[in-house]
């Protein structure tokens, strides 16, 4: 007997609610981020102008933020960075 079951479709677009659980965020920050035009990019599809987020630009808007952080970017890390010598001041 052949396994009749149909392999997952993965949405290439996803609504607030959604977008929000794919990123594991409230609907409300990402409803913030939006109005601050700070968020993932987002636009409206459709007569009534619901507001929709490619999977595919999330996915690159939180590798975006991760190289951001230096938590996570080694090269960002202040620690890993050879110490700077402090110009001396001159008299006046």
């Amino acid at each position: 007997m052949r396994n009749q079951s149909k392999p997952a479709v993965k949405a290439a677009f996803l609504n607030v609610q959604n977008a929000a659980q794919y990123m594991g965020i409230s609907v409300n920050t990402l409803y913030v981020w939006r109005h601050r035009r700070q968020g993932p990019p987002s636009f409206r599809m459709g007569p009534g102008g619901r507001v929709m987020y490619r999977r595919d630009l999330l996915d690159a808007w939180l590798s975006e933020q991760q190289q951001a952080d230096s938590r996570s970017n080694p090269a960002l890390d202040p620690l890993n960075r050879a110490p700077r010598q402090r110009e001396r001041r001159r008299a006046a």
